[in-house]
């Protein structure tokens, strides 16, 4: 492990821990030079060279030195100049964190950019535990110095951190850091140099780096990917590929796993998309014969919900957050979970491992195929047992019901709160197949309807007024005060389209009487009715000037009240 060198009394390193003295061994304390020295552990010697037991060369890099090679890579324009904005500071050390989603691309944009840099030594550095980032440099000490390869793995280790402690204009990739104290004692270590970090947490940099956040791909990009993917070996037919980015969130793992099992399999994009549709868990986890198996939307993923495991409220709202729609999800809706202190800490570690996002303006997002995976059954996988993701619906319904309103939708003051609800009541229920409702989801759809009515909007409160009474006949009874609430609310959502009808007629003439008035008209269509009413009550001798859309009138059923008041109102002759 990377630590802190200790000196002994006389002012020199002490001798390695890796370094046992055995009777008949000679262990080096400190530089050795033209020696025969044998070096002799666990029963096997090495005859070491002389170079071995002095410092690495501080030339050792001339010639240039790296282990980055960029693969395939598409678009990130943007992202390449701001990080070689970021890299252009003057400080003796840069260090940046490169943060995103796990999927999102940032291994390869950090290769992309690190291959090109112009330090004579780029070198990655696997950095998922403290393990691995004393592996990743004692490979570069023997890259600097092969005739180290006798020495054991933690003495190399070392030799490689004094020599970038001692020198600057190298470039490190620490790739996919977990936690940040597992590279705390490197970075404390080198006082100059470039150091960028990939890692799926979000939080936790303050004293160790900047941080540079990474999004998913544009919808060109993601198109590029996949049609580069899919075409490589010769022509295909890519008719499809740009809904089934969408669909993926053109998330960059996502697009090119979809592109190579369509690639591999002779799949059209159309037919994969509906693939993803009816057998979602088979499609997360498909591989290919020629891809990494670790490299899969579930793999990911799993391994970033098993780092959550301690946090158990955490695996709980995610579940829950994955019935909602993706954006704008009100952060108070999870108000009633568990305790305040409990439920922040738990935002506090989705948003860290880049799970969710919070927009710090009482929202949150979650990326559309972490909800897919997290409200996908898998009985294998203990995130996902069918009965967890069965409660975490239950409790997106109840959620949502206690957070609608509970007085009158024609007051203006409960608008602002229902208009916030609205997706996210249509995406639970458009996830609920209809036979499954229950009286909660009843609720839901009921509340939304009563919103709709209000604003006008007819067609989609009528369907939703329809599924509610269907479930509350079914759940509750014909005769239940519920499913008469529903069916009296579905026969009032009728009414109010006849003078819909008519306000939408008599916009010129409304904004011609008042002023201003047609710029507010296309905000709802219940506004527009009440202008028309207002227009009706100002009496014909406001009308001698402008033209009156009588047929607007007369297009409305005879009986209709509607037209009678307006009629009379507006003095039309009979």
């Amino acid at each position: 492990m990377i630590r802190r060198r200790r000196k002994d009394p006389d002012g020199l390193p002490e001798a390695p821990a890796g370094l046992l003295a055995h009777d008949g061994s000679i262990v080096a304390g400190r530089d050795v030079v033209g020696s025969s020295t044998q070096y002799i552990t666990a029963g096997q010697a090495f005859v070491l060279p002389p170079e071995a037991y002095g410092p690495i060369p501080d030339d050792a890099a001339g010639g240039g030195v790296s282990n980055i090679a960029s693969g395939l890579f598409v678009g990130r324009v943007g992202e390449l100049h701001a990080l070689e904005e970021a890299f252009t500071r003057p400080e003796k050390v840069v260090v940046h964190a490169l943060h995103g989603l796990g999927g999102v691309g940032k291994s390869a944009l950090a290769a992309h950019w690190a291959a090109r840099r112009p330090e004579k030594l780029r070198w990655w550095v696997t950095a998922d535990d403290a393990t691995a980032v004393d592996a990743g440099m004692a490979a570069l000490a023997r890259a600097l110095q092969p005739a180290l390869t006798g020495l054991p793995a933690e003495v190399q280790s070392e030799r490689a951190v004094a020599w970038l402690a001692g020198h600057d204009g190298w470039l490190l990739v620490l790739d996919n850091v977990e936690d940040p104290r597992h590279i705390r004692p490197l970075l404390d270590r080198l006082p100059g140099g470039r150091i960028l970090i990939t890692t799926r947490r979000a939080t936790g940099w303050h004293h160790h780096a900047t941080t540079i956040r990474l999004g998913v791909f544009d919808p060109a990009e993601s198109l590029d990917l996949f049609a580069r993917v899919l075409t490589h070996d010769g022509p295909r037919d890519t008719n499809g590929a740009d809904a089934v980015c969408a669909e993926l969130g053109h998330l960059a793992l996502a697009v090119e796993q979809a592109a190579a099992y369509c690639a591999e399999t002779g799949t059209s994009p159309h037919t994969y998309l509906g693939l993803l549709a009816q057998y979602p868990a088979t499609m997360f986890a498909a591989g290919t014969a020629g891809g990494d198996s670790e490299r899969t939307i579930t793999r990911v993923w799993h391994l970033t919900l098993n780092r959550l495991n301690d946090t158990p409220l955490a695996g709980d709202l995610l579940r829950i957050l994955a019935w909602y729609a993706p954006d704008h999800i009100p952060r108070d809706l999870l108000d009633g979970l568990a305790e305040p202190a409990h439920r922040a800490t738990a935002i506090g570690r989705l948003t860290a491992y880049s799970m969710i996002t919070d927009h710090y303006d009482g929202t949150l997002s979650v990326h559309r195929l972490v909800q897919a995976l997290a409200r996908t059954p898998a009985p294998d996988d203990p995130p996902r047992q069918p009965e967890a993701i069965q409660h975490a619906r239950d409790q997106a319904t109840t959620l949502l019901v206690d957070a609608f309103p509970t007085g009158s939708y024609d007051e203006p003051d409960t608008w602002p709160r229902c208009r916030a609800l609205l997706p996210h009541a249509d995406a639970l229920t458009y996830r609920y197949p209809p036979d499954h409702d229950t009286a909660q989801t009843a609720r839901v759809l009921h509340y939304t309807a009563r919103y709709q009515i209000g604003q006008g909007v007819i067609s989609p409160a009528i369907d939703a007024l329809r599924r509610a009474i269907a479930a509350r006949e079914r759940v509750l009874g014909d005769d239940h005060p519920d499913t008469l609430t529903s069916r009296s609310s579905l026969a009032g959502a009728y009414w109010p389209t006849d003078i819909i009808v008519l306000a939408r007629a008599f916009v010129p003439l409304a904004g011609a009487i008042f002023p201003g008035a047609a710029r507010s008209f296309p905000s709802s269509p219940q506004v527009l009715a009440a202008w028309l009413m207002r227009l009706a009550a100002t009496g014909a001798d406001r009308l001698v000037d402008h033209e009156v859309p009588w047929s607007a009138l007369t297009a409305l059923p005879p009986r209709s009240s509607s037209a009678k008041q307006c009629r009379s109102a507006l003095s039309q002759p009979p």
